[in-house]
Formats: C-alpha cells, structure tokens, sequence
C-alpha cells in the first residue's frame, strides 16, 4: 500500500473518534484574497489567513474514518441556528478539540432542529405576553388634609382604614391596608 503525502495528521483525526452527542470546538482557517494596489501602483492581489472558531454540537458523522468522512455541526450564533458540514480530513480545518462527550441514543441528532425550533417559537410567544401594553394611566387623586389625618391617626392607633386608591382614568376602587 501506497502512503500518501498529507499536511493533515489523519492517524490522529481518525483516533478522535468523533460521534454524535459530542460538542466540539473547530479551528478553521479563513483565507481570504485581497485586491488593491501596490505602492508601484500596480494591481496586487494580497492573502489574509484568519483563525475561525466554530463550537458547536455534532448532529451526525458520516462515512467513519474514511477517505471522505464528514461531520455536520450545530451552534447557535446570534439567535440564528448555524450548521456547518466539515470534511474530517480537509487541510483548512486547523484543530478539532472535543469540548464534552454527551450519551446519545442516535446515531443522527437531526430532531434537534424541530426542538431548537419550538424552544425558539414559546420563547418568542412568553416574550409577546410579557410585553403588552396598557392605555390605562395612573392618575394620583388629591386627598384633602383632614382626611390624611385622620387616617395616619387610624394607622398609628392600629385601626383598620379604607383608602381610596385610582386604579384608571375616570374609575375608583376601595383598597383596605
């Protein structure tokens, strides 16, 4: 058998043993190609590599630890669900680093995206409940001085008082302290 001549340590990526339930951190290098011009004034094209890191969980590895293995990955970034499908052995990804091993009953976790879903969909319907808005004001009603007295008089002698309290515009209800 013929070896073949790879910047990428296979031995090693094919030992991870990647599985679904696992969360992992992926450092990938961005290349991006740059056009602009020289101090010669001539068009150049310059090569910025960035480090990217993308964690996540695993919801699926396909193919094993062959030739043309893939895993597919979940995060949720900004609120928005995000799913990446890298292959195991390609030379853009930098590392793999696996954060947590859960136990799984499946081999393939795409039930949770309807989970995600749904989660995202009672979030967004305990947020609209909670903020209703109200045309109802509270209006402060003037009491004269006499009877502010005489109910500081009753509170100090441990009498019961009624005080009237405005709960709307134009409405008023008996609250007893």
């Amino acid at each position: 058998m013929q070896k073949v001549i790879t910047p990428v340590n296979a031995e090693g990526r094919a030992k991870l043993g990647i599985r679904a339930g696992d969360t992992v951190r992926v450092v990938q290098n961005i290349v991006a190609l740059k056009n602009g011009k020289g101090a010669d004034k001539k068009e150049k094209i310059t090569k910025n590599v960035r480090k990217q890191v993308f964690e996540g969980l695993v919801l699926s590895v396909k193919h094993g630890t062959e030739s043309g293995a893939t895993f597919t990955v979940r995060a949720v970034l900004s609120g928005v669900g995000v799913e990446k499908t890298f292959p195991l052995y390609t030379p853009s990804i930098d590392s793999i680093e696996i954060v947590k091993r859960s136990k799984v009953r499946r081999a393939k976790l795409y039930f949770i995206r309807e989970i995600a879903a749904k989660a995202v969909r009672r979030q967004l319907r305990n947020a609209r409940m909670l903020h209703l808005k109200c045309d109802e004001e509270i209006v402060s009603v003037e009491v004269p001085e006499s009877a502010e007295a005489e109910t500081e008089a009753e509170i100090v002698a441990g009498g019961d008082s009624e005080v009237i309290a405005p709960v709307a515009e134009g409405t008023e209800a008996e609250v007893v302290v």
